[in-house]
């Protein structure tokens, strides 16, 4: 009679190589799933901030060309893509705008010349001051009521006004505008000059 101990199945050589292959190749799935995943998020983030600086330029080009002839179209245009403090303030932080065009009676033209994410900010406006925020890049930004999140852009512009019988005048812009996403419509939350 033989033990039944010395009797049980052993494992071979190809064995331990097959289970130690299955291994790997198991990890090498999970490593592929999480890279994947990462360059899924990076993909869907720039294509955000892309959207972001699209619409931080498009309404920007509605404020450097307006003319005494499309200034009261331009100004609901421009209202009609705001939320928040900009968006109830909008008559006063467009007075100084529309008190130019009115006095100059001029036509303008502009161009965007540069436009870039100068901070990306993800937290409520309720959730406590992040560790880096006393870094200068860094600006905190008051969410706007149903906004999921608020990115800064920076907007540099020209525009040439030209008056009647006057020489014309080139205006340049630097402006920083705070882009929300509200309930996936872009809008703009906040109006700045950058010196």
């Amino acid at each position: 009679m033989q033990d039944d101990d010395a009797t049980g199945p052993k494992l071979s050589r190809y064995g331990v190589v097959s289970a130690f292959l299955g291994l790997v190749s198991v990890a090498a799935v999970v490593f592929g799933a999480v890279i994947w995943s990462t360059h899924r998020d990076s993909a869907g983030e720039r294509d955000h901030l892309s959207r972001v600086m699209g619409a931080a330029a498009d309404w920007t080009n509605v404020l450097i060309n307006m003319n005494s002839g499309n200034l009261d179209a331009s100004l609901q245009r421009l209202h009609d893509g705001t939320v928040g403090e900009l968006n109830a303030d909008f008559g006063a932080a467009m007075a100084p705008y529309r008190e130019v065009v009115q006095k100059l009676q001029a036509k303008s033209t502009g161009r965007i010349d540069a436009v870039a994410i100068e901070t990306v900010r993800h937290e409520p406006a309720s959730s406590p001051e992040p560790a880096d925020a006393h870094k200068p890049d860094v600006v905190a930004v008051k969410l706007p009521p149903f906004a999921t999140r608020t990115d800064s852009v920076l907007v540099v512009a020209t525009s040439v006004s030209e008056n009647a019988g006057a020489k014309p005048m080139t205006v340049h812009w630097n402006l920083r505008l705070d882009v929300s996403d509200v309930e996936g419509k872009l809008m703009i939350a906040g109006l700045g000059s950058v010196k």
